[in-house]
């Protein structure tokens, strides 16, 4: 049905996310008009995951929460630029940071502490936070705030919560938030390296160590402890004499090469190359967890969804619990297999001679007069839909909620509909307000009616 069908198909963490909301928005504002949500799941089949999830997604899309998921994606991919463009601008502003204007030599022991500082103090702090149990870094929570932010969507207020919630549950909220702030400090230091490698291959710039309480040599141990994995993987490192010159600014080549090297291969190996380790774990444990998510079934929200959508036996005449707002009623046709025409009328006068005479291969459908009518020709249309479906509407009643609810129901259980606004009985006349009211809200519900019998369209499918 059109109001079932998505306009882009959703993944599977999408589906059990407005699943999550849904069940959050009925524990919160109570449980939401769903007959018909509830009759297209059991008509759809599979287990009772299967069938909550269908009647959670037929109610987000009508009531907006799928919508507003797109909106949350676009607000997320928003943030995550924002993010991206934040992660640059740290990382060329520490390679400046560090390497300053080149008027002045370059305190070997600043610029370390420039380029390395504020990374190793938030990846202990991400270390901390995974060993004591929580779940999201500061930049993680950034994230989610700019994204339910730039969102915009009055209908996105139960998206984050449904979603921290469900992946808590499945311990991954630390895995994706972690994918998220490795990468973004991936940038930075890339970024950083980046400028570093710009400045020192356009600029001229001297290299001095300064100390008051250290000696030389626990400088030259130092300097060649941290070279030693940089040395590793093919970065220069000084070798003593140049550590030890480099006590006041020495000016030769080599000298400058060497610190080059060394400050190049110390950045990348202890800023950036455990931020794309610890990426790829981070991201690799996402993955493997995103393909076994699920519900959990014992929440109450699900638990009493258990009768309605795996129902042992059939009860007749109870009636829902009147929700807090009443959907707008909406129409829609079937985007699937139909064959037949087929006329229904909606709460006639018992005075009209009904039904008319119609033409061979064109079926009646009755009266709709109580629930239980309406319940079973709903059910009989989801297993046999027409391809085209006439409604007989008398027009001297006024056009309820109720009644345009029930029409958009018919209407998204067949391919073509037409409403048939009965004439009057002779020596009768209509109200033309009340029939004006009843164009009004055919038209809001996009379906085609006419005061004519339909009966050659029913019949050849055109007039």
């Amino acid at each position: 049905m059109s109001e079932a069908t998505p306009s882009s198909p959703l993944s599977r963490l999408d589906q059990l996310w407005l699943t999550e909301a849904i069940r959050l928005r009925e524990e919160h504002a109570g449980p939401l008009e769903d007959a018909e949500a509830n009759r297209c799941a059991n008509a759809d089949g599979g287990d009772l995951e299967q069938r909550i999830q269908a009647r959670a997604l037929w109610l987000a899309r009508r009531d907006g929460q799928a919508q507003a998921l797109q909106h949350w994606h676009q607000g997320a991919r928003l943030a995550g630029l924002l993010l991206v463009v934040m992660a640059l601008m740290t990382g060329a502003g520490l390679a400046v940071a560090a390497l300053g204007d080149g008027q002045r030599p370059v305190n070997l022991s600043w610029a370390l502490g420039s380029l390395l500082g504020l990374n190793l103090l938030m990846l202990l702090g991400w270390a901390l936070s995974l060993c004591l149990g929580g779940s999201a870094s500061a930049l993680g929570r950034i994230w989610l705030w700019l994204s339910a932010k730039l969102a915009r969507d009055a209908q996105a207020a139960h998206l984050a919560p449904a979603l921290l919630l469900l992946l808590q549950r499945h311990g991954m909220t630390r895995w994706g938030l972690g994918a998220l702030v490795h990468g973004a400090w991936l940038l930075a230091m890339g970024s950083a390296l980046l400028v570093l490698l710009l400045l020192l291959a356009t600029r001229r710039y001297g290299f001095v160590w300064e100390t008051t309480i250290l000696g030389s040599d626990t400088f030259v141990v130092l300097t060649q402890i941290l070279g030693a994995l940089p040395g590793l993987i093919g970065f220069s490192l000084p070798d003593a004499d140049i550590i030890r010159a480099s006590s006041s600014v020495v000016g030769a080549e080599s000298a400058r090469q060497a610190w080059s090297g060394w400050l190049l291969g110390v950045t990348f190996t202890y800023g950036l190359l455990p931020r794309l380790l610890l990426g790829l774990f981070c991201l690799g444990r996402w993955l493997r967890g995103r393909a076994s998510l699920g519900l959990d079934l014992s929440l109450p929200g699900y638990s009493l969804l258990r009768e309605r959508l795996q129902p042992a036996s059939e009860r007749l005449g109870v009636c829902d619990t009147a929700p807090v707002e009443l959907p707008e009623p909406r129409a829609g046709n079937l985007n699937g297999t139909s064959q037949g025409a087929l006329l229904v009328a909606i709460e006639l006068d018992d005075r009209r001679p009904w039904p008319p005479a119609l033409p061979k291969g064109v079926g009646d459908a009755g009266v709709l007069d109580s629930r239980e009518q309406r319940q079973r020709l709903l059910d009989q249309l989801s297993r046999f839909p027409p391809e085209r479906l006439a409604v007989a509407c008398d027009p001297r009643r006024s056009p309820d909620r109720g009644t345009l609810a029930l029409i958009g129901e018919l209407a998204r259980s067949a391919t073509q509909t037409r409403i048939w606004l009965l004439p009057p009985p002779t020596g009768e006349s209509l109200d033309s307000q009340r029939l004006e009211d009843w164009h009004q809200a055919l038209d809001r519900l996009a379906l085609p009616h006419a005061q004519g019998a339909p009966m050659n369209w029913l019949e050849t499918g055109h007039d």
